[in-house]
């Protein structure tokens, strides 16, 4: 597979991160390109944008923007909520023989810049998400900052120019050009912009065990901010007896309502939540907190899967695969999970999995851990486990 980008700035060396061999994902597309090549040319509307100044750019995927702007930008800041996005950056920086220094790269928790003279914002998949941060950059902002969003077409919808139009100022978009399209946007510091919503919270209905009438915390961008998700539901009817287990996994956790429901049926053990999302593993220790308070044993990790989780430490990994990468479909998440399990259980350590009934994930679990039972079905979802033997 060819990895070279090619852009105005010169060809870069990109990999997605973890870097995977057999990928047949790459590290940039058409609405990185368009967007490189508009700041370089500029259009028939407005000339080129010169990126010696304050630059933010907001979700860059796999670091293609942050490489090809790196070594022009004044200073260069990268946006992201996602920790195999940030690895993505430096290895990418790395392996082209520029200082991952030259990019000061930030969670979307953190605090944004002071100052911003462009801001390059790749468009998220979660409207939610680019509500927030559009609210939390916008004082950063000022008359003369430029202001271009990128994507697919068929990520950007006209809620998508309304945020933009509500919080910044006017916008309007490109030609589409490969199916990519970009959103120019001019701050209006008059603007009068309505309170940044996120976070959200609210409390789970009655009627659902341990955590009926709990309160759930979901920080923009979070899977199903606004209500218990139906496959969320079901599993909690079938976790696992705990037992003695002294130390359980919530992997991919999200808004943490899987793994606060474990340490409240459970509470001789110590909870790990683990998310490769910023804004998943802050969610997910707000609700834990609110439920079991300040003192209760309980990790917080953002990382990838289980990576930097020991060997055969844990009694049981409890998990809700993603089967999504951006925008793709895959299952090299899954995979990549079941197997960071298979090596942190103990032995007699159980993964419990729900998922979609068609995504099959049986046939995995059998080949990976030699046995896989259903524990439970219903026409769309159906929970797994397989033991570590």
């Amino acid at each position: 597979m060819n990895n070279s980008f090619t852009t105005a700035w010169g060809t870069f060396e990109l990999a997605r991160f973890p870097e995977n061999p057999r990928e047949q994902l790459r590290a940039w597309d058409a609405a990185d390109e368009y967007l490189l090549r508009y700041l370089k040319e500029g259009s028939d509307s407005a000339g080129p944008v010169s990126p010696d100044g304050a630059v933010a750019v907001l979700g860059d995927r796999w670091g293609a923007l942050s490489t090809a702007l790196a070594g022009t930008a004044g200073s260069l800041t990268a946006i992201t909520d996602s920790y195999l996005s940030a690895r993505a950056i430096g290895a990418n920086l790395a392996r082209n023989g520029l200082d991952p220094a030259r990019v000061d790269v930030r969670s979307t928790q953190q605090e944004p810049p002071a100052r911003i003279d462009v801001l390059l914002v790749r468009v998220p998949k979660s409207l939610a998400l680019l509500e927030d941060q559009l609210h939390r950059l916008a004082p950063a902002l000022h008359p003369g900052t430029v202001v271009v969003g990128t994507g697919m077409v068929t990520e950007i919808h006209t809620s998508t120019l309304q945020l933009f139009e509500r919080i910044l100022g006017p916008t309007r978009t490109s030609l589409a050009v490969r199916k990519a399209r970009l959103i120019h946007t001019t701050p209006d510091g008059a603007l009068d912009r309505p309170a940044n919503p996120w976070p959200l919270r609210y409390r789970l209905p009655d009627g659902i065990g341990v955590l009926s009438g709990r309160q759930i915390t979901n920080q923009a961008g979070v899977f199903c901010a606004d209500r218990l998700d139906i496959g969320t539901r079901f599993f909690l009817q079938h976790l696992p007896d705990l037992g003695n287990a002294r130390r359980v996994v919530d992997l991919g956790c999200g808004n943490g309502i899987v793994g606060t429901a474990a340490a409240l049926t459970a509470p001789h053990a110590e909870l790990l939540f683990v998310d490769e999302s910023f804004q998943a593993v802050a969610s997910a220790e707000e609700t834990f907190r609110a439920a079991l308070g300040p003192d209760a044993p309980a990790e917080f990790l953002v990382g990838d899967a289980l990576a930097d989780v020991p060997t055969a430490s844990v009694d049981a990994v409890l998990l809700n695969p993603p089967f999504h990468s951006h925008q793709a479909t895959t299952d090299a998440i899954a995979w990549r999970m079941f197997t960071g399990a298979r090596r942190v259980l103990r032995p007699g350590g159980e993964l419990r999995v729900v998922g979609n009934r068609h995504l099959g994930y049986h046939v995995k679990l059998r080949r990976l851990f030699g046995n896989c039972r259903t524990v439970a079905g219903s026409p769309k979802f159906t929970v797994l486990s397989a033991t570590r033997r």
